[in-house]
């Protein structure tokens, strides 16, 4: 990953997003609550950025996503994998590496 700030801006948003995953009763929520969520973290994220996340992850396999019947809406579910990234067990090229201490 280079240093330029939209890919660190992507990493973070990513990180978030595994987190609130973790954090989540059940380990998925829809798009609309991680919106919600990455932005109140302080993350500047439009919706269809958001989406383009959770297809991003998806493809590495750190979430799986369901689209229930014929909505737009995106419900992400935490995988393995992607649990292990966001507790800093792991590492996936793309996504922001926890800080020592901070790991969920």
């Amino acid at each position: 990953m280079s240093g330029s700030f939209a890919d660190l801006h992507a990493a973070h948003i990513r990180l978030c997003i595994l987190r609130l995953l973790a954090d989540a009763p059940g380990y998925f929520a829809n798009d609309s609550i991680l919106h919600q969520s990455v932005e109140a973290h302080g993350l500047v994220c439009t919706r269809d950025q958001m989406r383009g996340h959770l297809t991003w992850l998806e493809e590495q396999r750190l979430i799986t996503i369901l689209r229930p019947g014929a909505s737009t809406v995106m419900v992400a579910t935490l995988s393995e994998r992607g649990g292990d990234v966001a507790a800093g067990k792991s590492h996936a090229p793309g996504v922001q590496k926890p800080s020592p201490g901070t790991a969920v």
